[in-house]
């Protein structure tokens, strides 16, 4: 039987993480009947390469997305919120990238890693969540762990790079790093700090609770995530001078006692894991390393001594990637496989 192919959209397909979902569909080789490239009427007539064929880059407008059966979606909550409803009467199934819907109760916010059965769930609004990029890495490493012995609490502290913020700030970054080693002065722009060859302890805004929005992501989104709100969870998050990768230090303290050779054991069977840890040879995750790739790399795995059931691991993997693109086309492949 041949399978069936379906009616795609990508909005925001000239953004950064837009671009990567095309690249992604490609590489993946995702059933694809028709294809549309939607993004604001800045960008109408654009030209995108797809499957050697130049698609020009449509306005998206409720009627753009009238015949599309799947659409994936990284044009921002404003966006998501005006044409996500719209999308859902026509019969499309959206999976957006912001985070418009990702608390919303009745939407699954979905890693198909750790959660594939909250996919079901889609026919409740049509819409499904693809979680923020630092808590994806973070709970596809400790799902495994989650799993096997129950987590009491998670203390995590991210590393995370420019690219989560855009193309203008990848841009500030190298324009800022050109400048300073030059000895020519610098435009800051993106952010209130230079980031160039310095760390900002600021990803979104402040909250009245102290911790930014980036930091309560985390906290909410692991909880509903592995559907446990037992679980204590903090978090810093830290912009550093990296291109594309973001890195995380996690302490995690279990229900049960494990060791670390058991939590290797268990990650080396996991998907979508790789365990990188040979420190005795130098060998550990890096962000040069995971950029590019969908795998989430593991590392520094070892006991936590202040405590009796402590890990700590190091956890590196692609931002717009794994931690938008990549993660929202595994989505869009399970709905599929539900029709193949």
């Amino acid at each position: 039987m041949a399978k069936k192919k379906f009616n795609v959209a990508v909005a925001g397909a000239t953004g950064a993480v837009g671009n990567q979902m095309i690249a992604c569909l490609e590489e993946r080789n995702f059933p694809i009947k028709s294809v549309r490239f939607l993004a604001s009427h800045r960008s109408v007539g654009k030209k995108l390469r797809f499957r050697g064929d130049d698609i020009a880059v449509e306005e998206l407008t409720e009627q753009s997305l009238g015949s599309v059966d799947i659409a994936l979606f990284s044009a921002g909550g404003n966006t998501s919120k005006r044409f996500a409803p719209f999308a859902k009467e026509k019969g499309c199934v959206v999976i957006d990238n912001s985070s418009a819907w990702r608390m919303d109760p009745e939407v699954p916010l979905v890693v198909p890693e750790v959660n594939l059965h909250a996919v079901s769930d889609y026919s409740n609004k049509g819409i499904i969540a693809n979680p923020n990029c630092s808590t994806i890495q973070m709970v596809v490493a400790l799902s495994p762990i989650y799993k096997k012995c129950g987590i009491k609490r998670i203390v995590v502290s991210t590393y995370q790079a420019v690219s989560g913020t855009g193309k203008k700030a990848v841009d500030e970054l190298f324009d800022q790093t050109r400048a300073i080693i030059n000895f020519f002065d610098y435009k800051k722009n993106v952010y209130p700090h230079r980031i160039a060859f310095n760390c900002l302890p600021h990803i979104d805004a402040f909250l009245e609770n102290g911790y930014t929005k980036e930091e309560m992501k985390m906290v909410n989104e692991t909880r509903k995530i592995l559907e446990d709100h037992s679980i204590g969870v903090t978090a810093t998050t830290v912009r550093v001078p990296v291109f594309y990768a973001h890195s995380e230090s996690i302490n995690v303290e279990t229900e049960k006692h494990i060791t670390a050779d058991e939590v290797k054991s268990l990650l080396r069977l996991a998907k979508g894991i790789k365990v990188v840890d040979e420190p005795e040879k130098n060998i550990y995750p890096l962000a040069i390393d995971a950029a590019g790739r969908d795998v989430t790399l593991v590392g520094r795995i070892r006991e936590d001594e202040s405590i009796p059931n402590g890990i700590n691991m190091w956890v590196v993997s692609d931002n717009i990637r794994k931690g938008a693109a990549t993660n929202a086309v595994q989505i869009a492949e399970v709905l599929a496989s539900d029709y193949l």
